[in-house]
């Protein structure tokens, strides 16, 4: 009979235990068996069958309270109430009690999304999420959003352990210091030792503000995931292996076609807010996504009989206020925290005729409503709005017949107040832009997918190809209403990040006559819906795919997934 590593450790030391004891005390010391026959050590004489249930949540982004959520079904937006931390705290209490073996992650963007959160720099978030039980967290993308230090400290204030293996301390000149935090942690239930390794975005230098992030240095996840495996696999000795990731569901199916990935089971993935149902099998590992904003909660159940994992099954979980009453004590906490702020957050400055939301790739009602706003303020021949996929839908009318738009619900939409900022492009430096851009997104390689969705514009009309080749997407790009000059330059005017350089506009490199104004991007929403509520930001068509249509909620090709 072959016995594992982990048993013939165990073995071994019994043997080594008995070769000095008496045929009595021996016999006294003699182990329980398993049903296989092989030695149980002390503690291992408890149940040893049953399920252990993982749940995870993720890109909550701040979202404490119900919210519209949009839902794709039968081919239209259907859209009704989810989430809220306190219905939350509800239906992890449920799963608790009916299986004490429950083991709660969380994978990122927890500390960046809405006022209450920018108001406090994320302090007010840290109470409710200990009060939620979790039991595990991974940084995300947006968590530098206050910078290294707060970050750290935020992190640090939650009472669950954090691991992450590819963000270093900056020991300068470019070099490697320690990790930020720990790369793995272990939890034992039933007889089963499962090992999380973390692993957040490498790109955030790029994505994000280069300022959020200085003094961190963040390496590809293949870079360390083989050693770390093995640390798992062999000298922690555990039986199953997950990795907690925020790279993007495209950059976690490579990950996981990589053979370095070899001897992880699942990767609990975060970041591009996708909805996996049915856990995506690609060579090495599994790869599920719970979606965002506290709409769902994905679960794993692994069913356990003598210590060994016999099966398993995962389902994504709806976070039904109806069906999840609130936790009185967690709305309570919201409330407190809230209360010096409430009356701003739910102050109303705009109505929408249309639902408000942010899911389709290519073009949507939030961005559009940004858009028609920059352009209306600033004037130049083209605006551009980031391709940001944060900011939970809102779609029910109020005693005006027409959707409010409040305070709180432009931080929603704009956590990070940005300076606007105006430039001359060449329309050379447009086309090559646009086309970095689309590959960015809809790049073959899934390896090489940015993260966002298509970035939005105004004044600029583009007909491309969203899978054709690289390079050679556009087919059509016009400005007002005259084909691109590839000499001629452009005024255009976008959001300054900051850290960008002078001469950079929306990731545009080498700008001419970069000039930020004296507003920023709040204060231009205001004042475009005091004169112009209600609005009707129904997309315009700018952006235009001509091998995928309008509706495409999703960069992920060739896997069997569907966003619903």
């Amino acid at each position: 009979m072959s016995i594992n590593r982990r048993k013939f450790l165990r073995n071994s030391l019994l043997t080594g235990l008995g070769a000095g004891l008496s045929p009595s005390a021996l016999e006294a010391a003699t182990p329980t068996l398993d049903t296989a026959g092989s030695p149980l050590l002390p503690e291992e004489t408890e149940v040893r069958s049953g399920t252990i249930t993982l749940l995870q949540t993720t890109d909550v982004h701040c979202q404490i309270h119900p919210h519209d959520e949009l839902f794709w079904e039968n081919g239209q937006s259907v859209f009704r109430k989810t989430a809220g931390y306190a219905h939350l705290a509800t239906m992890f209490d449920t799963v608790r009690k009916k299986n004490p073996n429950t083991f709660i992650v969380d994978t990122g963007d927890m500390f960046q999304g809405s006022e209450l959160s920018v108001k406090t720099s994320g302090k007010a978030i840290s109470p409710i999420l200990n009060a939620m039980g979790y039991d595990l967290y991974l940084p995300g993308n947006w968590e530098v959003v206050y910078y290294k230090k707060a970050m750290q400290t935020l992190l640090g204030g939650l009472d669950a352990p954090k691991v992450c293996a590819n963000m270093y301390h900056d020991a300068g000149e470019g070099k490697k210091g320690e990790l930020v935090f720990p790369a793995y942690y272990t939890w034992s239930k039933l007889g089963v030792k499962i090992g999380f390794l973390g692993y957040t975005d490498p790109l955030v230098p790029l994505r994000q503000s280069p300022n959020y992030s200085k003094g961190i240095i963040y390496t590809k996840p293949e870079e360390n995931l083989a050693y770390y495996v093995n640390v798992l696999r062999e000298q922690e000795q555990c039986d199953f292996v997950i990795i907690l990731a925020h790279l993007g569901l495209s950059q976690q199916l490579a990950l996981a076609n990589m053979p370095e990935c070899a001897g992880v089971d699942y990767i609990f993935g975060g970041d591009t807010h996708e909805r996996v149902r049915e856990p995506i099998v690609c060579q090495y590992s599994k790869v599920v996504e719970p979606g965002a904003f506290g709409s769902f909660v994905g679960r794993l159940d692994l069913e356990v009989k003598d210590g060994k994992i016999v099966s398993e099954r995962y389902e994504l979980m709806e976070v039904s206020p109806k069906k999840y009453k609130a936790r009185k004590d967690v709305s309570a906490l919201i409330g407190q925290l809230e209360a010096p702020f409430v009356q701003e957050i739910e102050k109303v400055v705009g109505y929408s005729k249309v639902p408000l939301y942010r899911y389709f790739v290519v073009e949507n009602t939030i961005d559009t409503l940004i858009l028609d706003a920059l352009h209306w303020k600033v004037g130049t021949e083209i605006v551009l709005s980031n391709g940001f996929r944060f900011c939970p839908p809102r779609s029910t009318p109020d005693h005006t017949g027409n959707i409010p738009i409040t305070e709180g619900f432009i931080f929603d939409m704009l956590p990070v107040d940005a300076t606007v900022r105006t430039a001359k492009v060449t329309g050379a430096q447009l086309l090559t832009w646009l086309e970095k851009e689309l590959n960015n997104v809809f790049s073959k390689d899934a390896s090489k997918r940015f993260g966002g969705w298509v970035v939005k514009f105004k004044g600029m009309e583009v007909e491309f190809n969203a899978f054709g080749e690289q390079g050679k997407r556009v087919q059509k790009v016009t400005v007002g209403g005259q084909p691109l000059d590839p000499n001629r330059s452009y005024s255009v005017a976008a959001c300054e990040r900051d850290g960008d350089p002078a001469d950079m506009l929306c990731r545009i490199p080498k700008v001419a006559e970069g000039k930020n104004m004296p507003y920023s991007l709040h204060p231009v929403l205001k004042e475009y819906l005091a004169k112009h509520s209600p609005v009707t930001p129904t997309p315009h068509g700018y952006a235009k795919a001509l091998d995928a249509p309008a509706t495409l909620l999703t960069q992920v090709s060739g896997v069997p997934y569907t966003f619903r």
